[in-house]
């Protein structure tokens, strides 16, 4: 009885995915291939670890402004991340309502 109500705690609680999240595999080919890599936690979290090359910019502070001095292409190739892939998913939907169109999420995130 606990087993199935564990179970289906489970099948509501799965994160889902949307057609831009990759995975670690993809996220590196891409790196390889130039794109913009942002870390989108805290200052404090990039500080204590980060992807070599990776751009700081919290998911919080993401706006117009703040993006626009770090990528004013908007057709550039940008990849998030966070620590969980729940801040990094909510970056990439800010970024695509300003206008960047090719914004990947890494699934589920990275542990550095």
């Amino acid at each position: 009885m606990i087993k199935n109500i564990i179970e289906k705690i489970k099948k509501n609680f799965k994160r889902s995915s949307d057609n831009n999240d990759i995975n670690i595999k993809e996220f590196e080919q891409k790196m390889k291939n130039g794109a913009i890599v942002l870390d989108v936690r805290s200052n404090l979290e990039y500080t204590e670890g980060h992807i070599d090359g990776a751009i700081c910019l919290p998911e919080y502070d993401i706006n117009t402004e703040n993006v626009n001095k770090v990528i004013s292409n908007k057709e550039e190739t940008i990849l998030v991340y966070c620590s969980t892939g729940e801040r990094s998913k909510r970056a990439k939907q800010k970024l695509n309502r300003l206008g960047y169109k090719h914004v990947y999420n890494l699934y589920e995130g990275f542990s550095i």
